[in-house]
């Protein structure tokens, strides 16, 4: 299994997304999918305080209930599971922002859902520049010390706040940040190789993209005459409206198509065993429906592309 960086930890080369349990996912189907996938040797599950807030109803932390449910059911060894949330976008309860006091409560709340003692990775899911980095970045390690998380993890942050998070970590003794969640793939790469890359690479930061399918884009699903009103997925709107109108997207799913079927796997394991050997890259994040969707995705370790393949996927993806 590959290092998360400089934790200590190994991970599975897929992190399990857990934003679609309580939501898209029922909880029977969420529990057999945390089955099959930890059956299958995973062990990196990834949720967020504010999962499923957006479901008319819902008021966030389902989806960390659902998890710590099926951890209260299941009892697996929790020394084999690395399970990673995040804080800092749940407004409706007031904690959509990064004040010391914020990050106390919510991850309280989260240690409560889960039902662990200790949070093994604990992202801040956004920036809030009204918060000085001090003060939030303090709070994180005011945690940490108290075993109440183990790493600290920062997401959808650019390269000179990365940077400036390093230095405020080095200068007031806290803990250095572990990990970066940004969004990256295929059809997303500059975001993060223009800049973040390299800084992630120079301090020993482990990079755990979010959006690794392209919003299910890369799983081949779509086509150019793909018509989002006659897809069922709530999520497919979306999808085709960020990437369906660039013709990048479909010479590289046409690339993707053919790299499957040489290894004879779905496209959605090549497009994450690609990023899962970039640079700095720990494990992708993906999400499933359904026990049928994960084992596409878990098919990733079947891959190991060739230079040709890894070189063709580059260059058409890169435009």
């Amino acid at each position: 299994m590959p290092a998360l960086a400089s934790t200590g930890l190994h991970v599975h080369p897929l992190c399990l997304g857990g934003n679609v349990f309580g939501w898209t996912a029922d909880e029977e189907t969420s529990f057999a999918i945390l089955d099959r996938y930890t059956e299958a040797g995973g062990n990196f599950v990834d949720t967020a305080d504010v999962y499923s807030a957006w479901v008319p109803g819902h008021a966030g932390g389902e989806s960390e209930a659902t998890i710590g449910r099926w951890i209260a059911a299941r009892r697996p060894d929790l020394d084999e599971l690395t399970i990673a949330t995040k804080v800092g976008m749940l407004g409706a309860a007031d904690l959509g922002n990064l004040r010391p006091e914020t990050i106390r409560t919510a991850c309280d709340a989260s240690l409560r859902r889960l039902g662990v003692e200790r949070i093994d990775l604990y992202y801040q899911h956004r920036d809030d520049e009204d918060v000085p980095l001090e003060e939030s970045l303090g709070a994180m390690n005011e945690l940490l010390q108290a075993g109440k998380i183990a790493h600290i993890g920062v997401s959808n942050v650019g390269p000179e706040r990365l940077r400036r998070m390093v230095e405020v970590c080095a200068a007031e003794g806290y803990a250095p940040i572990a990990a970066l969640q940004p969004r990256y793939n295929l059809l997303d790469r500059a975001e993060f190789e223009d800049e973040l890359q390299a800084v992630c690479a120079e301090h020993d930061i482990a990079c755990v993209p979010f959006y690794g399918l392209a919003m299910g884009v890369l799983t081949g699903k779509y086509t150019r005459e793909s018509d989002k009103a006659s897809i069922g997925s709530p999520r497919a709107g979306g999808a085709l409206k960020t990437y369906g109108g660039q013709e990048r997207t479909w010479r590289t799913l046409d690339v993707l198509r053919e790299v499957a079927a040489a290894h004879g796997v779905p496209p959605a394991a090549v497009a994450l065993a690609w990023l899962g050997g970039r640079e700095t890259v720990a494990a992708p994040i993906a999400s499933a429906t359904s026990v049928a969707q994960l084992d596409e995705l878990l098919a990733l370790t079947d891959v190991e592309l060739t230079g040709e393949q890894a070189a063709a996927l580059d260059d058409v993806s890169a435009g």
